[in-house]
């Protein structure tokens, strides 16, 4: 626990808050935008909105938020002589690991909270939506929460290899834009395989796009929940396996 609130401190001046409530912000407030200047209506109220709002953010533009957040909070350790007092210090490897994709993870929720919020005062102030959203949405907003971990790990894994900030992003935005195209093809079970594919997935539920029934069930959530979890168990201990077999930097 220590270790993840002395990661936390380190973002006390960082980008990564910028990050964390813009991107959400400018990516739903574009598809209103679009809407308003197209002249189009919201046919459907509340879903339409989500449609054109939370499902576009979710192919990849949060993957490739999570990818610039992971980058920002492996940059302090790859300067100087950082990254070899990280490997001297008496942390585990697993500590690191989890402290590191933990403050990620917490990042991507506080992105995916503000989209959440940020469609709803949209549709009430700006397209003057009846009622609130509906509360499948809000269900749908925890499964993008929980598909976010396996992303935060696997982008917390490439920051950590790789000194570069901008390739770690690079492998995001063509990880998601191929995750994408399985799932346009039908070939749902990549979310068992690709963080993007089970986040992407995420963000479709209740839509009918791509591989998506337009149903929300809780056999589906609980899929989508397993192959979450699944996959930031494997990332998480392969991520300390090289960790721990990872000589100081010279």
């Amino acid at each position: 626990m220590k270790v993840f609130a002395a990661e936390l401190i380190k973002l006390k001046r960082s980008l990564s808050w910028g990050v964390a409530v813009l991107l959400p912000i400018i990516m739903v407030a574009s598809g209103s935008i679009i809407t308003l200047i197209d002249g189009r209506a919201l046919e459907d109220g509340w879903h339409t909105l989500w449609m054109r709002s939370i499902v576009f953010y979710g192919l990849f533009p949060l993957s490739v938020g999570i990818a610039i957040l992971a980058s920002l909070v492996w940059r302090t350790e790859h300067r100087g002589s950082n990254w070899n007092a990280l490997m001297a210090g008496p942390t585990s490897s697993l500590r690191i690991v989890l402290a590191k994709a933990g403050v990620v993870a917490v990042l991507a929720a506080i992105m995916q909270i503000i989209a959440t919020a940020s469609t709803v005062v949209l549709g009430k102030l700006v397209f003057g939506l009846p009622g609130f959203l509906p509360p499948q949405y809000l269900a749908v907003s925890v499964t993008i929460v929980i598909a976010s971990i396996p992303v935060a790990v696997l982008q917390s894994w490439l920051s950590m290899q790789m000194r570069s900030f901008a390739a770690p992003v690079a492998v995001a935005f063509l990880g998601a834009g191929f995750s994408t195209f399985l799932l346009v093809v039908g070939i749902d079970p990549a979310i068992f395989v690709s963080p993007y594919a089970t986040v992407s997935r995420a963000a479709q539920l209740g839509t009918g796009n791509f591989a998506d029934t337009g149903e929300i069930t809780a056999a589906v959530l609980a899929i989508i929940t397993a192959a979450s979890l699944v996959l930031s168990a494997v990332l998480t201990a392969a991520n300390t396996l090289v960790l721990e077999r990872t000589d100081a930097h010279t």
